[in-house]
């Protein structure tokens, strides 16, 4: 496990320096993609879906707030297709995060480890844990795109990555799209609600997760 926390730390420092600098130069901001979906709505529903898709995708590379994308995609596009946009944007960011670490991120571990004992003792233990971890990889901000990168890295067959990974993210586009729909400027009270809840669960899970490993390992 400890190895597996030092390249979490790695990928963690990574995703989150591009959120503070994002947040610090302000090139990107809830206001601003709530400002562009708006436009797009406005010219034709075509390119806000592929507005959000492109959004959640660059969520990948940069910090982006997924689940307000995904609720503005059910606000502007309605629950079916605000939920299939951001199911799309979502997938779309699993398979090609997990694609550029299958093939490039053996190199970042060779730059991290220099004994290829530690990255078998990683491997072996992002596979014991490999399941679960995805399917609470919503539970957490950058939580996604470790796990992604995780997969790729440790070279987990791409059919059993899509599947949980899809078991996650399937649910969690439709139920936040979902409350986008019921939601309006004058009342947003469902999405506050949905996010709230999903988010909560999502904790909980991962709490129990956690709480289960330390028991099973004698961590305290």
């Amino acid at each position: 496990m400890k190895q597996m926390l030092i390249i979490s730390a790695v990928l963690a420092s990574i995703f989150s320096a591009t959120f503070f600098l994002i947040n610090i130069t302000g090139i990107l901001s809830l206001s601003d993609i709530t400002l562009w979906l708006t436009v797009a709505s406005e010219i034709h529903s075509g390119y806000l879906i592929l507005l959000v898709i492109g959004l959640l995708i660059l969520d990948l590379f940069i910090a982006v707030p997924t689940m307000s994308v995904c609720i503005l995609s059910g606000y502007f596009l309605g629950a079916l297709a605000g939920g299939i946009s951001a199911a799309i944007g979502m997938l779309l960011t699993g398979l090609i995060g997990y694609v550029i670490s299958y093939f490039s991120g053996e190199r970042l571990l060779r730059k991290i480890y220099r004994n290829p004992q530690n990255i078998q003792d990683m491997q072996q233990v992002f596979i014991a844990h490999s399941s679960v971890l995805i399917l609470l990889c919503r539970a957490l901000p950058i939580l996604p795109e470790l796990v992604i990168c995780l997969a790729g890295i440790n070279k987990m067959p791409l059919l059993k990555f899509s599947a949980l990974y899809s078991l996650a993210t399937l649910p969690y586009a439709f139920i936040t799209a979902f409350a986008g729909s019921q939601s309006s400027l004058n009342d947003p009270k469902p999405a506050i609600l949905a996010a709230i809840t999903v988010s909560l669960i999502l904790w909980y899970c991962w709490f129990l997760f956690l709480r289960n490993y330390r028991i099973k390992n004698n961590i305290f």
